[in-house]
């Protein structure tokens, strides 16, 4: 009782953290989401752990964009599965980006960020996303979310919040099967 007590402390009066508990709100293209063309990044202030990324460039592969922000104990709770799959997967096509977008003042600095990402583990790219235009351009409204971006461009699964990892897994080997 007292994690969840000081969980909801943490993401007190915030529209950060998805929820307390996991939210499950998975939506893979196959239950009736319509694809739609993903959004290119937009509006990045800083590229950590690549040079600057385009969605053209990555034509061809399967992209998971991670909105996620540092100080978020659900966003640092997802890490575990991104990193694996990253890990698992980029030799296949997987290409995972984080999306810093942060919450509070003192997550816009990108010392911050760095530090963060080496404490973590982070080797995928991270764009920093200080003026949201990133998110705005998803809009998305959740800490973390997920976006699977398929090989021809079009996002064909989300998630928001913690959780349903091997679901998210089985879509992430189904868009790197397909042609």
């Amino acid at each position: 009782m007292l994690a969840v007590i000081k969980n909801a402390a943490a993401c007190a009066g915030l529209a950060a953290c998805a929820a307390i508990t996991p939210v499950h709100a998975a939506t893979p293209a196959s239950a009736g989401t319509h694809f739609t063309a993903a959004p290119e990044f937009a509006g990045i202030d800083n590229w950590l752990n690549s040079e600057p990324l385009t969605l053209a460039q990555l034509r061809g592969k399967v992209v998971l964009v991670d909105f996620w922000t540092f100080a978020c104990g659900n966003c640092v709770n997802t890490l575990p599965a991104v990193k694996s799959w990253h890990q698992q997967y980029a030799d296949k096509g997987l290409v995972v980006i984080g999306v810093h977008t942060p919450e509070f003042p003192f997550e816009q600095d990108t010392n911050n960020v760095k530090r963060a990402i080496e404490r973590f583990g982070i080797t995928y790219p991270v764009a920093q996303d200080n003026r949201y235009a990133t998110w705005a351009a998803y809009g998305n409204q959740y800490w973390p979310a997920f976006y699977l971006i398929d090989k021809h461009g079009q996002v064909a699964y989300t998630h928001v919040g913690e959780g349903d990892y091997a679901q998210t897994e089985a879509a992430i080997r189904k868009l790197l099967a397909e042609r």
